[in-house]
């Protein structure tokens, strides 16, 4: 009987052969600036890359987490990331007309879940109440929650000064030491300290009703980036769309954050359904520029309103596919 080993041998040779010839998807590397961790609207490239998505999208991200909006644009202009995740708009707006090599990728906020508080035994009552004694956090300059501040301060006349204090955790301390009157934070951050009559909420984001209807802040890259990496960034918004999507229809995306910002998948589902409707997420327009236009003017971030040209030149959305 003759042996088969020769045609198993050839079969085993033809297989690796084809496997080997088998086109394989080859990862990218996108670096990333993202403020604030713990965050359930900054979250959104850790989970992804955890929950394979952007894997799926031939990307593998290395994250990086700053205090605020200010540091992650710095972060971008000088090339260190390909990304800054949640930019203050009027931030970049400002640093686009100076002439910076800013492009936004899409919208991170329109609306905010920011808030505002004061220790438990403080006179204030509400953010109205501040007089030209008090002070106001917010985190870094140019981030989205110093716009807030100044929009406070526009609406309601304040005499108050603003303060940047950086993170959450690191602007508790400063309310709690009375270095500072007003903090600011953003959920899941202070939930506790709530409950346990510490603190009190005087004021929240929403209070501005301009805020709720404005991108707040941006998806961010270098224009050079843009131009080297193109492809890529399109694949990031890809992936970055399509978490968003889990996060709000399969209840693994909770426990994943609920572990990810050190809480329960009870807290992680308040958190999402009471302060961060879907909509606020939407990457894919950025909504009312006309109010940011005014208020960049009116703040003196810049001269005069960008042109629509220039609006052009800076907003560059990946379009869905």
């Amino acid at each position: 009987m003759r042996s088969n080993a020769p045609w198993r041998f050839g079969a085993v040779l033809l297989a690796a052969t084809l496997a080997s010839a088998t086109p394989t998807l080859a990862q990218d590397t996108l670096k990333l600036a993202i403020g604030q961790r713990g965050n359930w609207d900054t979250a959104i490239p850790e989970l992804g890359q955890k929950a394979g998505i952007f894997k799926k999208h031939g990307l593998t991200l290395e994250l990086l987490y700053t205090q605020g909006g200010g540091e992650t644009q710095q972060a971008v202009l000088s090339g260190s990331v390909d990304i800054g995740v949640a930019a203050g708009t009027l931030g970049v707006v400002g640093a686009f007309a100076k002439g910076a090599p800013v492009r936004i990728l899409g919208a991170q906020a329109t609306g905010a879940a920011d808030f505002w508080y004061v220790r438990g035994e403080s006179k204030l009552k509400s953010i109205k109440d501040a007089d030209a004694a008090t002070t106001i956090a917010y985190s870094t300059n140019g981030s989205s929650t110093n716009s807030v501040v100044l929009a406070f301060v526009k609406q309601y006349d304040l005499k108050s000064k603003p303060v940047a204090t950086g993170s959450p955790p690191a602007t508790f301390t400063q309310v709690m030491s009375g270095q500072i009157d007003v903090g600011w934070s953003s959920p899941p951050f202070g939930f506790d300290a709530m409950d346990q009559g510490k603190i009190r909420i005087v004021a929240k984001a929403t209070d501005v009703p301009e805020v709720r209807d404005q991108s707040i802040r941006t998806l961010i890259t270098h224009a050079r980036v843009l131009q080297q990496k193109g492809d890529a960034l399109a694949r990031f918004m890809a992936g970055y769309r399509e978490t968003i999507d889990w996060m709000y229809s399969d209840d693994a995306a909770l426990a994943s954050y609920a572990e990810l910002a050190g809480t329960t998948p009870a807290t992680a589902k308040r958190i999402r359904d009471e302060f961060f409707p879907k909509s606020l997420l939407d990457p894919d327009t950025m909504a009312g520029m006309d109010i940011v236009m005014r208020d960049a003017v009116a703040f003196k971030v810049i001269p005069a309103p960008l042109t629509k040209a220039q609006l052009d030149e800076l907003i560059r959305i990946p379009p869905r596919k």
